[in-house]
């Protein structure tokens, strides 16, 4: 939805306050238990479409990567849905003064405007629907999230159009259990666990290198459960997937060096 206003009086009205403050309320509670809820219907899926033979490692990856896949299509879908279609128009009577106003430069760099537009600030700042609350909630630890900012909206792009789409695939392969695709399997796994940890680093990198405006560290909420646990486990999990994949792959390997090798002793014999 968009959130539009008219100038009726003299100076220049301040865009909408989104929500602050460190109080637990019941955005807080409902954003946390969607995660739950996503957690669980992966697990839930998991349980209805693999077979009775599969392992505990199986299990892990495939919940892991169903989760992966709902969280980047309805979290980060709905964080993309906010920075393009949700705006407030700014009264047409700001003129030149609109072009510096402090909240339009937030996240973006000087003389540059999202899609063009010059009276309009957009993200989830600026809706009150129940995502834009929800990413009102995580922007108090990190702003970024609040607005438009070019290199988080420019990953999560890929990562909802490519990162999404692959997790679900490799959860079709772990559904179909077949012996001759595990390499296939790791290979496309590999794939998307190094995608995950560059798209962590590319997104808190340039905060670390300017001091970290952005992210409010005060709360250890803010702290330790948004910022620390919720992309910890974008970078735990992945780095888990890569050493089970080097492993995979080395085993695999050697397996057929094996083979070869047998076959050329029985051919010299």
């Amino acid at each position: 939805m968009t959130r539009s206003s008219s100038y009726h009086g003299r100076g220049h009205p301040p865009p909408p306050t989104p929500r602050q403050g460190p109080e637990v309320d019941a955005t807080t509670v409902i954003s946390l238990l969607a995660v739950l809820a996503l957690l669980g219907g992966a697990y839930a899926a998991s349980v209805r479409v693999l077979p009775k033979t599969a392992g505990w490692k199986t299990r892990i990856l495939f919940v892991w990567h169903l989760f992966d896949a709902l969280i980047h299509l309805v979290f980060e879908g709905s964080f993309l849905y906010n920075c393009f279609f949700v705006s407030y128009a700014l009264p047409t009577s700001f003129s030149a003064a609109t072009r510096h106003h402090p909240h339009i430069r937030l996240l973006t760099p000087p003389d540059v405007y999202w899609l063009g537009s010059e009276d309009k600030l957009y993200g989830a700042n600026y809706g009150t629907g129940v995502f834009s609350r929800l990413w009102q909630e995580y922007a108090k630890a990190d702003k970024r999230w609040g607005g438009v900012d070019l290199t988080v909206v420019s990953l999560e792009i890929l990562t909802v159009g490519l990162g999404a789409p692959l997790a679900l695939w490799i959860c079709e392969q772990l559904r179909r259990e077949e012996r001759k695709g595990v390499l296939r399997r790791w290979f496309w796994m590999t794939i998307l666990a190094t995608a995950e940890l560059y798209g962590g680093f590319m997104t808190f990198a340039p905060e670390w290198l300017t001091g970290s405006p952005n992210l409010d560290t005060s709360n250890w909420m803010y702290l330790w459960l948004y910022l620390a646990f919720f992309n910890g486990l974008w970078v735990v999990i992945p780095l888990w997937i890569l050493v089970e994949s080097y492993w995979a792959m080395s085993s695999a390997m050697s397996q057929a060096e094996m083979v070869d090798l047998v076959n050329y002793l029985k051919k010299d014999d």
